[in-house]
């Protein structure tokens, strides 16, 4: 398109949208004004909330803050360099030419380019005679024109992916938070979908016209697609969150981003971010199109080489107070990171969080006097993380209850207390109980995603009250993985540990997942290519019309039949201890409990009693061990499990205690099995974390209601796989 029709065409939207022309003139200045010679990072972030004729959404802006804050503070691009269209900016036009021109016109051989969307997708016919339905995002301007409803003004996906692969480079690296496919039953569910049933029967032409023209380009470079689902029947959904709503994947992945190393590759990135998505009861898997080589965190050129959980937005009383961004928190222990958590800013002070509102929050330093003044910018990192001894399970009442259902509901629930609560309106759901789509008359408790819980719909024509009671042995298991997982510290903990969960079968160990603390590594040490064992990367055949091939980044699978084991090498100084913990099939909560058998005093007989998991400094050990036989089976029928494995430099003393409660079996074969009194161990843990950590003066006012962990003294690592 020649730049004379650009400018027509732009001018028209930007009078629509109120931009004068002196403005206009200004951005051409500032475009001419980057045309430099070295290397530079541009970005284009699209978000749509509002839409003229579809339902809003409510996480698309969330989406576009998350990526500005982390390509500014993590990868080093100047807020000048980054366009952001959303809401009413965002038409099918305006997005071409934005592309044509803050991309297509600056950008030089060795720039790196981002490209995001987060909004609605859907499916469309080129023309009313065609059988093929097309990839589309869905503008703010649904219509081209307000009469004639059938004809749609969208931007064909395959559009977007020819404007990005004529860019003259290669580093271009593009997030599509939508999915296309609406499905045709949708469970209790308190997450939004970003795909819409199509209405118009045709595209419009101009749209058909530009394509056929982008076609005609010569040279195509291999640009990278990160796509949130994999599969056309997968949707992407966007959550409520503490504050705010933001879109599964880009929450997941920007987070991870932020606590990543140069040398983390996007691959392995994409593990994390499944992990992640499954943690928030969501089945949705992002993969990667066009993909084929291994792109690490280099690739957007990366601007530190430490990670973060979140930087100073801005400071005021003389730089003794500043405002923080925290995308870098796990979004589960955002929602319960306490008042007095502390963070460390590069020049080494500590700030004392105070209060917070969403992905903001404002923190004081520690001391009277500023060493270096803190500075707008800075990344902070965390030190200490203080979580509410009171944390209960939060379970939404779908809207699709009657009223008498609900009260019945919220009376049974609230028998319950402290364990669960009834949470409404803008608090963020655990579970969802509600009605099954397929038979209303039976209930039970979904995930947010709307994924019924194993074994937890009733029987027909069962009372609500019933249902609620029926449930009330699943709910501490939910509960104790929800407190356990609050743990989780691989980007933030100081201890240096390393572990892998390996297949046993055959001659040696074949390792299918591996985890390690961020923030100790040494970065000039790290593999530049990506292990084939850190994540599971899969050719899919995609039905979708005009897509490359894409790359599911999926859960690991282990056969049944086979054996596990973990390998865990502590790297440090300091002798830790170490529990293992988890979840099987979304509803029982299970650990290892390690037997050793002594000899009782002044008698020939043996005791089996508990032992703590003691791994030496600087030496490696695998779990199980002391057994006949290496690993633990992996027995029918097939399920999804989790582990938690939690390192501590002090003795597990409470939780073992916790253990000896109850009635386990014992024996030599160190079992991982059903936890009968699942609640009772999780808070046993975060009691153990709590006294291993060193609690200041200050802190102390705050032990009796707060759990205070300290980064230097725990380490906590999330495992998924599925068993089939």
């Amino acid at each position: 398109m020649k730049r004379r029709t650009f400018l027509k065409r732009i001018g028209s939207i930007l009078a629509v949208l109120g931009v004068t022309e002196a403005e206009l003139f200004t951005w051409s200045q500032h475009y001419q004004a980057l045309a430099q010679p070295t290397p530079r990072k541009l970005a284009l972030l699209i978000g749509i909330n509002q839409y003229r004729k579809s339902p809003s959404l409510s996480g698309c802006l969330t989406d576009v803050e998350l990526q500005k804050e982390l390509l500014i503070h993590r990868f080093g691009f100047l807020p000048a360099n980054i366009l952001t269209l959303t809401d009413e900016q965002a038409s099918r036009e305006f997005i071409e030419a934005a592309c044509l021109d803050h991309l297509g016109k600056q950008v030089k051989s060795d720039d790196v380019v981002v490209f995001h969307f987060s909004g609605y997708g859907t499916r469309i016919k080129l023309d009313e005679s065609e059988a093929t339905l097309h990839n589309a995002l869905v503008p703010t301007n649904e219509n081209l024109e307000i009469q004639d409803e059938k004809i749609a003004t969208y931007l064909l996906e395959e559009t977007l992916l020819l404007l990005l692969r004529s860019l003259p480079t290669e580093k271009v690296t593009a997030v599509l938070d939508t999915s296309y496919d609406l499905p045709s039953t949708i469970q209790p569910t308190s997450l939004r979908i970003r795909a819409r049933q199509e209405l118009a029967t045709k595209l419009a032409t101009a749209e058909i016209e530009f394509l056929e023209q982008l076609k005609t380009k010569a040279s195509l470079t291999n640009a990278v697609i990160l796509s949130a689902t994999a599969d056309p029947k997968q949707v992407a959904q966007e959550g409520l969150f503490s504050g705010f709503s933001a879109g599964l994947f880009t929450y997941a992945l920007t987070q991870y981003l932020w606590e990543s190393t140069p040398a983390t590759t996007l691959q392995f990135s994409l593990s994390h971010v499944d992990s992640a998505m499954s943690k928030l009861g969501s089945k949705q898997q992002p993969s990667l199109v066009n993909g084929k080589k291994a792109l690490t965190s280099e690739s957007l050129l990366l601007d530190q080489n430490t990670g973060a959980e979140g930087a100073i937005l801005a400071t005021e009383e003389d730089s003794k107070t500043a405002q923080i961004w925290l995308g870098g928190l796990p979004p589960q222990v955002l929602e319960n990171y306490g008042v007095n958590s502390r963070l460390t800013s590069m020049n080494g002070e500590q700030l004392i969080l105070r209060s917070r509102t969403g992905l903001t929050a404002k923190a004081q330093i520690s001391g009277l006097e500023l060493a270096t003044p803190l500075q707008v910018g800075q990344l902070v990192q965390e030190a200490v993380r203080v979580l509410p001894r009171n944390i209960s399970l939060n379970i939404a009442l779908d809207s699709g209850l009657e009223r008498i259902e609900r009260v019945d509901a919220t009376s049974a629930f609230a028998a319950m207390a402290p364990m669960v609560s009834v949470v409404t309106g803008e608090q963020p759901p655990d579970y969802i109980f509600g009605k099954l789509s397929q038979t209303p008359s039976r209930y039970g408790l979904f995930a947010p995603a709307g994924q019924l819980i194993a074994n937890g719909a009733g029987e027909v024509g069962e009372a609500v009250k019933v249902a609620v009671t029926r449930l009330a042995t699943k709910l501490p298991h939910l509960l104790a993985v929800k407190l356990w997982r609050l743990t989780e510290n691989e980007g933030s903990s100081r201890l240096p540990i390393k572990g892998s969960l390996e297949i046993v079968n055959g001659i040696s160990p074949k390792v299918i997942l591996q985890r390690e603390t961020l923030r100790t590594l040494d970065t000039k040490t790290l593999p530049k290519k990506p292990l084939s064992t850190q994540y599971s990367a899969t050719p899919l055949a995609s039905s979708r019309q005009s897509r490359p091939t894409q790359w599911l980044l999926s859960t690991p699978i282990v056969p049944i039949g086979s054996r596990i084991q973990y390998r865990i090498q502590n790297k440090g100084d300091r002798t830790v201890y170490l529990m293992l913990l988890g979840l099987k099939n979304h509803r029982t909560a299970i650990a290892f409990y390690p037997w050793q058998t002594v000899e009782e005093p002044n008698s020939s007989e043996t005791k089996p009693l508990l032992q703590q998991v003691v791994i030496p400094s600087g030496e490696t050990i695998t779990l199980p061990h002391n057994t006949a036989t290496s690993g633990w089976p992996i027995s029918g029928p097939a399920y999804e499990c989790e582990h938690q494995l939690i390192l501590s430099i002090a003795p597990f003393t409470t939780t073992l205690k916790a253990l000896e409660t109850a009635k386990y079996p014992t024996g030599d074969q160190q079992p991982i099995g059903a936890l009968v009194n699942p609640w009772e161990i999780a808070q046993a843990v975060l009691q153990d974390l709590h006294n291993a950590s060193i609690n200041t003066a200050e802190m102390n006012s705050t032990a009796n209601d707060s759990y205070i962990l300290n980064v230097n003294h725990w380490a906590s690592f999330n495992f998924n796989f599925q068993a089939s």
